[in-house]
């Protein structure tokens, strides 16, 4: 803890603009108004340029995937026309990541719905749903992960878990800036 003001009672009285003054992180009071708000979005001006050369590499590396698919056609034409490819699984890891997309959606809107802080029942609704969905999401992009890996194993055979790892991570790029709902903010 900082030191400070001596004060009648044998306590210290601590002052925030004394030069001597350094928060220790100890008490929420302390440095409440420095923390972020655990409801705002990371603003995407703050990124490095090594956040920004990163994100350009997976989706540089993922369009090469796309492009080039398995050297002689590209993935969409492959997903489409080759027999190699395990349809069930596939169909099946799709409806997965739908699943995944709307629950994703649906838990954003929630939020958005969430006018202010200081009305617990919306935000005790929008966290315990938030919540109990996380596991749900976890457990149905694993699924789809493996069903995915399972039926393009024909074609790219141990290439097919980096292959998809980085498809994924480009969509976790992407996913930020693809939001163009902006909901008001409602003054009651």
């Amino acid at each position: 803890m900082s030191g400070g003001t001596p004060v009648a009672g044998g306590g210290v009285m601590r002052q925030r603009h004394s030069p001597n003054y350094a928060s220790s992180g100890d008490e929420l009071e302390d440095d409440a108004c420095s923390r972020l708000h655990p409801l705002s979005p990371p603003s995407p001006s703050g990124r490095t340029w090594i956040e920004i050369l990163e994100s350009c590499l997976w989706l540089a590396s993922a369009a090469f995937v796309v492009y080039f698919g398995d050297r002689r056609f590209n993935l969409i034409y492959l997903l489409w026309h080759d027999e190699r490819i395990r349809r069930l699984p596939l169909y099946l890891g799709m409806i997965g990541v739908g699943v995944n997309v709307l629950i994703f959606i649906y838990t954003s809107i929630l939020a958005w719905r969430v006018r202010r802080v200081d009305e617990k029942l919306e935000l005790k609704k929008w966290e315990i749903t938030s919540i109990t969905a996380l596991p749900f999401v976890t457990l149905c992009g694993l699924i789809s992960f493996c069903l995915f890996a399972f039926s393009l194993w024909p074609i790219w055979s141990f290439l097919t878990l980096p292959l998809l790892f980085t498809l994924f991570m480009a969509c976790m790029v992407i996913i930020p800036y693809c939001h163009n709902w902006d909901f008001p903010p409602k003054h009651l």
